[in-house]
Formats: C-alpha cells, structure tokens, sequence
C-alpha cells in the first residue's frame, strides 16, 4: 500500500462531494470502516463522474496517508 499520498488532495466528504460535483478530482480513496450511508453516495458519484476510487483498509490508514494526526473516511487526489 501507499505510504504518503502526495500532491494536492482534499480530505473529508463534503469537500471531496463538492469536488467530484465540480467535475475535479481524479481518484478517490475511501477507508473500508468508514460509515457505509455517508460513503456509499460519494463513491456512486465518483464512478458516475468518472473518477477512479482505492480502498484503504481503515480511517486512521488513511488519515496517516494524508498526513494527518485524525482518521478520514474519504480523500481525493486533485490533478
């Protein structure tokens, strides 16, 4: 797995939703224990929007990845 995503990224999913709705991003990461009612829409729209989306096994997996002290649900890299 991937140690650091690097580049410009926006952590969360509200501001990854209004991302992808803006027609930005590029691939979407999500964690796997992340709450399945809040995620299950974005990554709809992710791939209705055409952007690529990665499991990661848990939040706090994630959240190391973006640099962060705190988990996240959803990241998207930007291009």
């Amino acid at each position: 797995m991937i140690d650091r995503l690097l580049g410009k990224k926006l952590i969360g999913i509200k501001q990854s939703t209004k991302a992808i709705k803006n027609g930005e991003g590029r691939i979407l990461y999500v964690a796997q224990d992340a709450d399945k009612k809040k995620i299950d829409p974005l990554v709809s729209l992710a791939k209705s929007h055409g952007v690529e989306v990665k499991y990661v096994n848990t939040m706090k997996e994630l959240g190391k990845m973006c640099g962060i002290d705190v988990g996240s649900a959803a990241t998207l890299l930007m291009d």
